[in-house]
């Protein structure tokens, strides 16, 4: 529940990291009002409207950002819509719970189904992160977007968002845009888990690409692209993306020339590495998902090597986990993994705060500075000498209300009427 409006919010955690240095300050609070941060200091006093949350053995810092997640069940796409819709509904409230304040979900095959979670959660129908949507992946027939391609070529039945040429990906973009599109997705290339479409393949030619994008543009929309190789990378940074998803056999040359463009990666690691440490699980895999273990078990040694080389460039790197093709609840494991591949702890909780606040064209998110949206997450414990600490959120709080917290640190600074149980 949402604390009194005419009261402010004192926290007080062991150290608290803005994102803007490169190392946390110990002793220094925070102040809320209003939803958004007021001051942040080492001798900030109480007035007499403001409640105090302790929060001992804790790092507070900018609420964590997920740049690709699939909130949607995609085996429930054969159900009713509105079945398929309330699937999202406890995958919202953990990646909450989990710290993560902010999600972009890159959409799924078919019906813009993530727009509605978008206003439902905006409007406190449900509990979860702000979403920013890209309502569904346009994607060429026969690419890693169509479906069920065989049902295509027996009954006629397509099953995507599926679009060639360029009146038909004028007509798709701006289609995605009447549905309530924050960002448009394409397939530029292909991907591990579709039956068409290889992840090595490139989907779209330099004409559809630049369609896209700039069609796009035309209606104040930035494009993400899935791409994984050096050819479908390069085409779609020429065409203008503004992130790319994936990259992960990108080589140094184009990375340089993402450096150049100011294209951000958005590299999805743990992801792979979910995959890639159990291809030798033959309880893990089915008839389902033997599509899958083949890419991986083809392209694993590349893959591998691949995913070692971003940490070596200055590519603005945003945290994106494509949770969805996992368990949502372990998308803080990026972390460490970006970190096992040689990303410094800075940087890989930058790229889940300010950088990828930047990416998402928004300066209000980010960081723990005055006049910033009071997104925040507490952590047990310090990610700089241990990041595994990402996975304890221990506090967090949304437009400045608790929303995940031990119910007993709570205290007020003057006589005033008690909120409810559990709530500031």
């Amino acid at each position: 529940m949402q604390a009194p409006p005419d009261r402010d919010l004192l926290l007080r955690p062991d150290r608290v990291w803005d994102a803007v240095a490169d190392t946390p300050v110990d002793n220094v609070s925070v102040l809320v009002r209003d939803g958004r941060i007021e001051a942040v200091g080492h001798d900030l006093r109480p007035a007499q409207k403001t409640d105090i949350l302790e929060m001992p053995g804790c790092t507070l810092m900018p609420g964590f950002i997920d740049c690709h997640v699939h909130l949607l069940d995609e085996s429930a796409e054969t159900a009713p819509s509105a079945y398929q819709t309330l699937t999202a509904v406890p995958v919202l409230r953990t990646l909450l719970h989990n710290g993560f304040t902010t999600v972009r979900d890159l959409g799924s095959a078919h019906l813009p189904l993530n727009v509605s979670l978008r206003t439902a959660v905006e409007n406190g129908l449900i509990e979860g992160p702000h979403i920013i949507a890209a309502p569904n992946i346009l994607s060429p027939r026969g690419g890693h977007g169509d479906k069920e391609p065989d049902l295509a070529q027996r009954y006629g039945h397509q099953i995507g968002t599926l679009a060639d040429g360029v009146e038909e990906l004028r007509r798709a973009v701006r289609e995605q845009s009447r549905a309530g599109a924050d960002w448009i997705k394409f397939a530029g290339g292909g991907g591990f888990s579709s039956r068409v479409g290889r992840p090595t393949s490139t989907s779209y030619s330099r004409v559809e690409m630049h369609t896209i994008v700039s069609t796009a543009d035309d209606l104040g929309l930035p494009c993400a692209a899935h791409v994984f190789t050096d050819r479908a990378v390069l085409r779609a940074v020429a065409a203008g993306v503004r992130s790319v998803e994936h990259g992960c056999f990108a080589t140094a040359p184009t990375y340089r020339a993402m450096e150049e463009a100011g294209a951000f990666l958005v590299p999805t690691h743990y992801v792979q590495t979910y995959f890639l440490d159990r291809l030798d699980d033959d309880d893990f895999w089915d008839s389902s998902t033997a599509t899958t273990r083949q890419n991986y078990r083809e392209h694993a040694d590349v893959l591998r090597e691949g995913l070692l080389r971003p940490a070596r460039t200055d590519v603005k790197t945003a945290f994106g986990t494509d949770a969805g093709m996992f368990p949502h609840a372990e998308n803080w494991r990026e972390f460490p993994t970006l970190v096992a591949h040689g990303y410094t702890p800075l940087r890989a909780l930058r790229a889940a705060t300010c950088v990828a606040a930047d990416l998402l064209q928004r300066p209000d998110l980010g960081t723990v500075t005055p006049g910033a949206t009071a997104d925040l997450v507490a952590l047990a414990g310090d990610p700089f000498d241990d990041i595994t600490a990402t996975g304890r959120a221990r506090y967090v709080l949304q437009h400045g209300r608790l929303v995940s917290a031990a119910r007993d640190t709570v205290s007020a600074s003057a006589p005033a009427e008690a909120p409810p149980p559990g709530c500031i």
